[in-house]
């Protein structure tokens, strides 16, 4: 087990280094941002004058080792429209999209895994059919549209739900949350229910899947035999096989999760770091943009890696097949 983590944390060191190349030079590409910080009718020089204070008159190579260096030291650099470091914008609004992460994933498998599992256990039924349409429906539909549409339904029609921000927070064991207020938990359901839904029809499908796969089996027929009753088989036996493949795939959606509420974010208009990446590539905030990918991309990996352990954990043939 000890080889295999290191092996694994080495490899996820070598890919947030490679990202961080990739994503430096990609930002770099990507115009000149004292075209937008700096007025049109601002002197020559004034405008060199900003250059040089934004570091931006030396060549890409020392920005890079520059970045690097400061980057192995926390240090990201300081936004060019905020004038504060780029790491703590990035640390201000990461908790409301952790928190709207956490609350998409508990939907997707509070309501995935009891749904897959009654589809797979009256297959090609009326009940089946209907929780499957449900699911591709979750698949197919586009995440922006899905968005507009809660918020026509709950918010214009219905009146129900605000439509956008992140309302009254509270404290929870010292943490500053939404789930702390009524009216907080309010701005927190359109959001994270449009998040989780693509979440939801995996986790159905998945469930379904391994459930249909494992019935069969010669194992669930002898604890039939043994007298053990349905209730036990479905919740001890078959929950046990289905756990890996949902365990690994649901700890690597939920990195997606983290990187792709950026469309939920804006559509509305969740103060997380999604909605400020945004708000940086309008304005070219490159220390931002970059600090916020390097942020995601390096809790991506370590997700994937815990996943991993998990994973191996759960089913040993994984590790032991790593080390040989």
């Amino acid at each position: 087990m000890t080889i295999f983590i290191i092996r694994r944390f080495s490899q996820s060191l070598f890919v947030v280094f490679l990202t961080s190349l990739l994503v430096f030079v990609g930002v770099y590409a990507i115009g000149n941002p004292v075209d937008i910080l700096i007025p049109a009718d601002a002197s020559f020089a004034e405008r060199e004058a900003a250059i040089r204070a934004l570091g931006l008159d030396r060549s890409l190579v020392a920005q890079y080792g520059t970045f690097l260096v400061n980057a192995l030291h926390g240090d990201f650099g300081r936004s060019f429209v905020f004038n504060q470091p780029a790491i703590s914008l990035i640390f201000q609004r990461l908790p409301a999209t952790l928190e709207l992460a956490f609350v998409a994933l508990a939907i997707a498998l509070l309501l995935g895994i009891p749904l897959g599992l009654i589809a797979g256990l009256k297959p090609r039924s009326v009940t089946d059919e209907t929780i499957m349409t449900g699911s591709i429906l979750g698949f197919s539909l586009p995440n922006f549209w899905q968005g507009m549409m809660l918020i026509m339904i709950f918010s214009v029609w219905l009146g129900w739900l605000p439509s956008s921000g992140r309302g009254e927070t509270g404290e929870i064991f010292g943490i500053t949350t939404s789930l702390a207020t009524w009216d907080g938990l309010a701005h927190l359901v359109l959001p994270a229910t449009n998040l989780a839904l693509f979440q939801l029809s995996l986790v159905i499908r998945l469930t379904r899947t391994g459930v249909r796969e494992t019935m069969p089996l010669d194992f669930i027929k002898f604890a039939r035999a043994k007298g053990l009753s349905e209730r036990r088989i479905i919740s001890v036996h078959v929950m046990k096989n289905i756990l890996i493949p949902i365990v690994t795939v649901v700890g690597m959606e939920f990195g997606s999760l983290i990187a792709f509420a950026v469309v939920t974010e804006t559509i509305f208009a969740w103060p997380g770091i999604g909605k400020l990446l945004i708000d940086s590539i309008t304005v070219l905030d490159r220390p931002v943009v970059v600090a916020y990918l390097l942020v995601v991309v390096t809790m991506f990996i370590f997700i994937n890696l815990a996943v991993d352990i998990v994973y191996s954990m759960l089913d040993p043939r994984i590790r032991l097949s790593e080390t040989q």
